[in-house]
């Protein structure tokens, strides 16, 4: 493992819950390969372009095998700079709180502008094919109530299988969660048992992946 882009999708800079564990993970992380070359996309302060009607358009001229205008290409210029930089890396590390059951928005849209048909993923006669095959990915998430697998509250729970859906389909498999919860139904001695057991779990998991 050489390269690990951390994706931060909170806005909450050093009050995050969720960037105390996965700051545990990365130290310990660290410790063990020291030459790992971290590199951070914060959403909340980086915002990739949105998929606006020019860089749709131009997708679907590229589906086709035409070539882009000079405008198309300026427009999914920008696009290609974050895709090349997921491919770049062969590990990742997501920091991502559940919002409404879910993920941020600005976490969605990056998904959008990543995920795309002949860079990360192509379709075969056999079905999708994805093209970030044999990379590592380790999601960090805290949530305010308890929506694990024993909880009666797990149906609502649309977090951890969007994820492992979306990145599955691009080849990403091998991806790992680590879920702080619940940090805010039980009070605040609870939330900080569930935070210190979380950031345990990490630097568990730095010593094994």
């Amino acid at each position: 493992m050489e390269k690990l882009l951390h994706i931060i999708a909170t806005p909450r800079g050093g009050q995050s819950r969720t960037l105390k564990v996965s700051q545990a993970f990365q130290e310990e992380l660290k410790t063990r390969f020291p030459e790992m070359k971290i590199t951070e996309l914060n959403l909340f302060e980086e915002t990739p372009p949105e998929l606006t009607l020019k860089t749709v358009n131009g997708k679907y001229v590229l589906l086709t095998g035409k070539d882009l205008n000079p405008e198309q290409k300026r427009d999914w210029g920008k696009i290609e700079k974050y895709i090349n930089n997921f491919l770049a890396h062969d590990a990742y590390l997501i920091s991502c709180p559940m919002w409404n059951f879910s993920i941020p928005y600005p976490l969605k849209n990056y998904i959008d502008v990543i995920v795309q048909p002949r860079y990360t993923f192509r379709y075969t006669d056999k079905g999708i094919e994805g093209l970030a095959k044999g990379k590592k990915m380790v999601v960090v998430t805290t949530r305010g109530g308890d929506y694990s697998p024993q909880s009666p509250a797990h149906a609502y729970d649309l977090q951890e299988p969007y994820l492992r859906t979306v990145f599955g389909l691009i080849g990403v498999t091998d991806i790992t969660f680590i879920n702080a919860q619940p940090l805010d139904a039980l009070g605040e001695d609870v939330c900080r048992e569930k935070i210190q057991k979380a950031q345990a779990l990490a630097k568990s998991l730095a010593q094994k992946i």
